[in-house]
């Protein structure tokens, strides 16, 4: 589903990314753990196409496509999604509109025809239930007034509406308490198929007791250092990462 090949990336002129390699195949999710400035949310804003982030060298490729020379709103609308660590308010937009033009967005994309409103209305009803977002909450301006587990569900409600292939969590869980994770997490699980694909950037464990994942990086100075099984982040937990520091990158 997605090949990264030796990807360097930059910002502002300063290398972040010195070689990703990464695979990601449908029905996997994959999480990325590292300290902060290890390159986690650069190579995921690389993906989506933040055009803050330089790409200098490599290929990255979606379904066979060239991922880079698509703007960041078709990467959209081929099946990439992002749930941001600090979603934004949009004030004056109700989330109901707000979700209602991404679908018909991405339907237009797809050569089809706009959702009707009957169906719309159903489809929220029917994703809102399945991440268990409260009904209010579609009603009110884009997270404005939202706590800080309602802006995260709301996220895992976008990426529901839109059905994405590739979902990726860039610290979902930052900020959550026990029972907010929870339920976010168990949304995001609900959505999981084979077909579909997951990242998920995380600096602690716990986000794995509920998103249970098939492979586990860790990034150090914008290298991939180590991949393994779920095993890893708990050995990541009790012994920080310093013992990476002097091994060889093996992305």
């Amino acid at each position: 589903m997605l090949e990264i090949r030796n990807i360097h990336a930059s910002v502002e002129g300063k290398e972040i990314l010195k070689g990703i390699n990464l695979t990601v195949k449908a029905g996997e999710v994959h999480v990325l753990m590292g300290p902060n400035g290890s390159g986690k949310s650069t190579l995921s804003n690389v993906i989506v196409g933040n055009p803050q982030y330089t790409v200098t060298a490599g290929t990255i490729t979606f379904n066979g496509r060239d991922l880079l020379a698509m703007p960041p709103e078709d990467r959209s609308h081929e099946g990439i999604f992002m749930s941001y660590q600090q979603p934004v308010e949009i004030p004056g937009v109700s989330m109901n509109n707000f979700m209602r033009a991404a679908v018909n967005a991405k339907r237009k994309y797809q050569g089809l025809p706009p959702i009707g409103g009957g169906d719309f209305l159903k489809m929220v009803k029917e994703k809102r239930e399945l991440v268990g977002l409260d009904a209010d909450l579609t009603r009110r301006s884009v997270n404005e007034g939202f706590s800080g587990g309602e802006k995260k569900r709301n996220e895992i409600f976008q990426m529901a509406m839109l059905e994405p292939q590739l979902a990726i969590l860039d610290e979902t869980d930052s900020g959550l308490d026990v029972d907010a994770l929870r339920i976010v997490a168990e949304g995001f699980n609900r959505l999981r198929t084979p077909q579909t694909a997951a990242i998920c950037i995380t600096h602690y464990q716990r986000m794995l007791d509920y998103i249970k994942p098939d492979i586990v990086h860790v990034m150090l100075d914008g290298r991939i250092m180590r991949t393994g099984g779920p095993d890893l982040a708990y050995r990541i937990e009790s012994e920080g990462f310093d013992w990476l520091k002097e091994t060889t990158p093996n992305s």
